[in-house]
Order: structure tokens, then C-alpha cells, then sequence
């Protein structure tokens, strides 16, 4: 939360305790909100306009400072602390974030009446917060810019404001949390794509964002990563700047869900857990004009090729066994003889030749995706690999690359994705496991001394992105990787 460190001030606090207007010495009244040595400074500035309005704005410094951001005037008839003036400043600044979304704030979004909430402080210091992050980013002058971002994302990566993100995405709702993670994520890689080009050595600014809830039998972890800060893995030649563009200008989008389920035995306790929804996108974070624009289209963007989920029990004296109910992979193979007879006379030789060989071909059906459980001490470990089914032995596509011939092939299964009817996504490119097909459990064994406790539960996963060309004319291919780690608490009841 933006109060949690001193390098950031508690900007409702100190808004709280600002004396009534009547009261003022000067027009407005000030508060530094980021602040850098032998830098100019930026500040969160109020100022009033006689009896008619009063508004918020965000400064930089300069001996004449100069608005980056300035709110909607508020009603000088309330007091600046009321819960009306402090509601709609709180809902000016969350549109504002919104609106630097690639499909801009909703029409006139629906909001929950939070002010009334005891925990309205902690998500209004969140939002200014990430609205300072924004302004950074695209207003501040490039000598102020960089010593603050860094003040700012360090506050973004501490526990308080992820504790505080995860109830504020609550507040606003799966729809408008999908437009703020594209407004902070397409900001992001704003960020990373200049300091490349000035050739920086950078260390992604902002890990993969996610979080966790445990609820109604339901374990679900929600994520978002812009593609630009997801490591790379492998490549392979360069890619000329137009598609890089269009692979850097996208976010991966995820929801992990998997069903849980507590059985009490006479001896023991059962925990089962099965898949409910594996949903991973990849999410343009630009107009499509743009793109089209100043990119290779928006075709060309990564796909999912693996995702790795790891469930364990953190505390592992009390579990007897785990047991995974999808046996290792058994393929039927179709296997075809074919003999071919050659006979020869040779003038000179006392005896007829006869030449015999036999032909032996196999083919085996393979789909694009395997799935495999497996387990390692007390995790169960569920992985999904995707396979190129264009090659003969149909090796995994997160570890190789697409053959010259592939490449050449206007009908391989990596051409035109979006339309092609032996895709392994659906139409956006996406992928989605559900329980029909991917509903296999996992059982864990529990002593029954456990009854009534709570258990932690680590969620790890990895998410791998690969690229392989979709209608653009190139050589270039690259798999690049995210990782999360989420804790929940189950209860042995």
C-alpha cells in the first residue's frame, strides 16, 4: 500500500488532516509524493478557485511548476474531507487509469459506493498510487522519470499493495480489473520498450501479477504479464522491428481453477483436487490500427506451447500418501507391413536372382496437446505440452523451432491461426482446459489428526508463450516464460 514505506506518502491521511479552506494561508496547498536527489520533485498539489470549485492536481516541481494531471473540480459546498468530494475524486482517478486502456474507460461504468468502507483508505492510497505510476510514465519530463519509477514499482511489489490490489480488483469487478491490467501493463511496456532502445541493461521493472482466492470449493489464481517483461527461453535468428512490435504490444492473460474437495474417512482425510479451468490469452495491448500501423498485425503474437501447474502441501508431516488417477501415456501404434518381391534373370549366371525386401511403416494418432500428471514427494504436478504435429516424431513446440519446409507449408498448423480449422486454440488463440477432457484428480491422504486445522497450500505454475510465424514472411521464432507462486488455506473440516 502506498502508505507502507516512507518513500511514499499516506495521501489520504494527509488529506484528512488539511485544515478547513476558510483556513488557508494561499490558494493551495501541497503534499511531495515522489521525491529523487538533486531532481525536481513531483507533488500532488490542491488548489482553489474562490467559492466556485477546487481541484487535485499532480505537479512537477520545476521552479514553475507545471500540471501533469489535473482532476475534475470538486464541490466547494462539501468540505474537502467529505465523503462525497473524496468518493469522487476516488472514481475520477479510477476512469483516468482506465482510460489509458487500449479500448478506453467503459461508457459510463458502474461502480460500488465504497466509501463507507473501512478499508476505502488502503484502495484509495492504491489507486492514486497506480495513477502516479501512469502519469510517470507518460507525462513526467525524462530527468524525474526514471529516479521515481523506481520509487513507485518497489512500492507496487510490497505485500501491503498487493494485499490491497487484490481487494480493490474485488471492488471494481473481473470486466474493469481486465481494463486496468491492460491500462498498467500496455504503460509497462511502454516503460521497457524505451529503456531497450536506449539499450539499458534491464531487469524486467514488473513481475507477473497475480493473486489468489479460496472459496465454495474453488481454488482459483488470476494473472496478468505484459510479454515484453516474460523471460525468454530460447530464439532463434532476429526479428525486424515491425514484428516486434506486434510480439511486444500483448499480455498474457490467465485463470487457474481447480476444484477441491474434503472427504473425512474413518482413518484418515481425503483431499481431492481436480482441474475445473485452465484459460490462457493473449491479449493485444494497442488498437489494431496501430498495430497494423507500426507492426506485423495483429496476427502475429505469441501462443500458449506449455503450462506447468505444481500443488503441494506445505506442511508435509501430516500427509500420509498422494495418488494421481491418469496413468502415463500408452499411444496405440497402427502398424502396416508392405512387401515388395524383385526377380532378376542374369544371361551369365547358372541361377536366377531374386531380390526380396519388406517395408515396414507405422503411423501413430497424436494429438496437439498431452496432457501428463505425475508426482514429486507430496506435489502433484500437472503438466500440458503442446506438440508439432506437422513433424513425424511431433516433438514439443516450447523446445524447438518450425522446420524450413514447415515454414514453407501455407497449410502447416501454425498459418493462419485464427482461421485455420486444425488450430490447437480457439479463434483468438487462446487455449482453454476444462474438466471434460482434463478433469482428471488428485488425492492426497491426510492424517486424520488434522481434523479442524488449516493447511497451506503452494500453487506454483510456469507459463510458457511461443512464437512461430502466422502470416508474416520470417525466420524468427522465440518461447518466452512466466512464473507465479500463490498461497492459499484450506481447512480440514
Amino acid at each position: 500500500m502506498a502508505s507502507s514505506s516512507p518513500s511514499f506518502p499516506d495521501v489520504w491521511t494527509w488529506i484528512q488532516n488539511l485544515p478547513p479552506m476558510t483556513q488557508w494561508k494561499s490558494n493551495s496547498m501541497s503534499l511531495c509524493i515522489c521525491s529523487c536527489a538533486s531532481q525536481p520533485s513531483l507533488k500532488l498539489s490542491i488548489t482553489k478557485y474562490h467559492q466556485s470549485s477546487f481541484n487535485f492536481s499532480i505537479q512537477a516541481d520545476y521552479n514553475i511548476p507545471f500540471n501533469l494531471w489535473t482532476s475534475k473540480p470538486l464541490d466547494p459546498s462539501y468540505a474537502l474531507q467529505d465523503k462525497k468530494n473524496m468518493s469522487n475524486l476516488w472514481l475520477n482517478i479510477v476512469v483516468d487509469i482506465l482510460s489509458f486502456s487500449p479500448n478506453g474507460c467503459p461508457h459510463s461504468p458502474k461502480f460500488p459506493n465504497i466509501d463507507s468502507s473501512p478499508e476505502f483508505r488502503k484502495m484509495f492510497n492504491f489507486t492514486f498510487l497506480s495513477l502516479v505510476f501512469l502519469i510517470c510514465i507518460y507525462e513526467a519530463p525524462s530527468e524525474i522519470r526514471t529516479g521515481c519509477l523506481n520509487i513507485l514499482q518497489n512500492q507496487f511489489a510490497c505485500p501491503r499493495s498487493r494485499e490491497t490490489s487484490l481487494m480493490l480488483m474485488r471492488v471494481l469487478g473481473s470486466n474493469i480489473e481486465e481494463q486496468w491490467m491492460r491500462s498498467i501493463n500496455l504503460a509497462l511496456t511502454n516503460w521497457i520498450s524505451e529503456l531497450q532502445g536506449s539499450r539499458h541493461n534491464l531487469k524486467s521493472p514488473s513481475p507477473l501479477y497475480s493473486y489468489a482466492i479460496s472459496a465454495f470449493g474453488l481454488w482459483k489464481v488470476q494473472l496478468y504479464c505484459p510479454v515484453i517483461a516474460m523471460n525468454i527461453q530460447n530464439s532463434s535468428n532476429s526479428p525486424d522491428d515491425r514484428l516486434l512490435f506486434s510480439l511486444n504490444y500483448h499480455q498474457l492473460e490467465g485463470v487457474i481453477q481447480l476444484n477441491y474437495k474434503v472427504v473425512i474417512r474413518e482413518n484418515w482425510i481425503e483431499v481431492m483436487m481436480n482441474t475445473d479451468n485452465i484459460r490462457c490469452e493473449v491479449i493485444r495491448l494497442i488498437k489494431e490500427t496501430l498495430m497494423n500501423e507500426r507492426g506485423a498485425g495483429s496476427g502475429e503474437k505469441h501462443f500458449p506451447s506449455r503450462i506447468s501447474l505444481h500443488v503441494t502441501p506445505l506442511l508435509h508431516t501430516n500427509v500420509l500418501s498422494i495418488s494421481v488417477s491418469k496413468s502415463s501415456q500408452n499411444p496405440i501404434s497402427e502398424i502396416g507391413l508392405e512387401k515388395t518381391i524383385e526377380a532378376s534373370l542374369e544371361p551369365t549366371s547358372p541361377f536366377v536372382g531374386i531380390n526380396i525386401s519388406a517395408g515396414e511403416s507405422m503411423t501413430t494418432s497424436l494429438k496437439p496437446w498431452k496432457f501428463e500428471q505425475s508426482a514429486y514427494g507430496n506435489s502433484a504436478i500437472l503438466n500440458w505440452f503442446l506438440h508439432d504435429t506437422s513433424t513425424v516424431d511431433g516433438k514439443e513446440v516450447v523446445s524447438s523451432k518450425p522446420s524450413k519446409l514447415a515454414l514453407l507449408q501455407p497449410k502447416a498448423w501454425f498459418r493462419n491461426r485464427s482461421t485455420n480449422a486444425h488450430r490447437p486454440f480457439n479463434k483468438e488463440g487462446g487455449v482453454i482446459f476444462a474438466g471434460d477432457e482434463y478433469g482428471d484428480s488428485v488425492c492426497w491422504k491426510v492424517d486424520k489428526r488434522s481434523l479442524g486445522k488449516v493447511m497451506e497450500w503452494e500453487i506454483r505454475g510456469w507459463i510458457y508463450l511461443t512464437y512461430w510465424p502466422n502470416k508474416h514472411r520470417t525466420l524468427y521464432s522465440e518461447t518466452r516464460r512466466a512464473e507465479f507462486r500463490e498461497v492459499l488455506h484450506l481447512t480440514l473440516a
